[in-house]
């Protein structure tokens, strides 16, 4: 991976968008994406979100993508401003090989189609490259954007028993199995 101007050349292109990794000069830009009850709702991010929230996180993705366990990419149309992240993580606590995929889109970029693309550009990788038995989504039953998210980049839902999250705050979230054929 290359590096111009503190960005990273993309990792995966297509459908009008470069997901590439985040990178130092990303830090203001994730406070202002992540920093939103919507991430604090859905997701298990810090909150509020912070510069700290968002070294600790950049710190945390590096780790993670070094392992090779969880990759998380910044959502770009241009390879260089983040729009929103999409992340897969390779489960190991599953009966068969399978790899999930998240995602958030920032409040203000929401309805341009951006989490649908981000969502089938990263499925069509992951299965090309890592070929798991099943690439699935995990989402709250009352989350209906991220349901429409999944229908619209070809998941469906599964008669899967709910599986539990923990939230940084209150009760674990229930959330329901989304496949890709």
């Amino acid at each position: 991976m290359s590096v111009s101007d503190g960005y990273p050349s993309p990792l995966l292109v297509g459908l009008g968008l470069e997901l590439r990794a985040w990178t130092d000069a990303d830090l203001a830009a994730m406070v202002a994406l992540f920093d939103n009850p919507q991430f604090a709702r859905w997701t298990p991010l810090a909150s509020p979100f912070d510069m700290d929230a968002a070294r600790a996180y950049l710190d945390k993705s590096r780790r993670e993508r070094a392992s090779g366990r969880l990759l998380q990419f910044a959502v770009t149309t241009d390879g260089r401003t983040p729009l929103g992240e999409v992340l897969y993580v390779r489960r190991t606590d599953e009966p068969v090989s399978t790899v999930e995929i998240a995602y958030g889109i920032g409040p203000e970029h929401q309805g341009q189609g951006l989490a649908s693309r981000a969502v089938r550009l990263l499925t069509g990788h992951v299965q090309e490259v890592l070929a798991p038995e099943r690439v699935v989504l995990r989402i709250a039953p009352d989350n209906l954007p991220s349901q429409g998210v999944a229908r619209s980049a070809g998941f469906r839902l599964t008669d899967d028993a709910p599986v539990l999250r923990p939230r940084r705050e209150g009760p674990d979230i229930e959330l329901m199995t989304w496949v890709h054929p």
